[in-house]
């Protein structure tokens, strides 16, 4: 009873004994059972044993607050650490999203292209093929038909996947340090 007290709690031995007004020896005796629990011992333990759970229920009791956020007594926190950190998230966050525009910007353009390619294929008369190159000064028009393929072949419809991979980590850094510097303010204090 004594050990599972101190465990639910969070005491030392030295702190029960305090509490109780013996020494550290006898509250050592009463968790090992060499002891039994006298009347003013009962007495003094009995106001801080009633918020232990049932001794049946320890388990599901323990199971279900490993589960669940556990319940903290915390105070207001103090403000400077907390400022500092959500000035560095934002700092981070604008550094973040800088680095992020020319990928955007890229994936813009990839997307057009996207979109565009098939009717430029489309417009243009079938392609030779990249071995097939007609001689320009003979034949211009199969030339520039076959060029154009060629050019189309360098547009880009997506953005390829080393920075597509950029993109979205410097996107998922900079969307977490924003949920984090907004989870710090809404700790602070409401302003005056």
């Amino acid at each position: 009873m004594v050990a599972a007290l101190r465990a639910y709690f969070g005491l030392t031995q030295q702190e029960v004994a305090g509490w109780l007004g013996v020494s550290e020896v006898k509250v050592s005796h009463l968790e090992a059972g060499r002891r039994g629990i006298n009347e003013a011992t009962a007495e003094a333990l009995a106001p801080l044993l009633r918020h232990l759970p049932p001794a049946g229920a320890a388990p599901a009791v323990l199971r279900l607050a490993s589960a669940t956020a556990p319940l903290l007594a915390l105070s207001s926190p103090e403000a400077a650490p907390l400022l500092s950190r959500i000035d560095h998230c934002r700092h981070t966050v604008g550094r973040l999203r800088a680095q992020l525009r020319p990928l955007e910007a890229q994936a813009t353009v990839a997307s057009r292209w996207a979109a565009a390619l098939p009717a430029l294929r489309a417009a243009l008369p079938p392609d030779p093929g990249l071995a097939a190159e007609p001689d320009p000064d003979t034949a211009w028009a199969a030339w520039l038909s076959w060029f154009r393929h060629r050019w189309l072949d360098l547009r880009r419809p997506v953005l390829p996947p080393d920075l597509s991979a950029r993109y979205h980590l410097l996107r998922l850094q900079a969307e977490a340090l924003e949920a984090e510097a907004a989870a710090l303010a809404s700790l602070l204090p409401p302003a005056a």
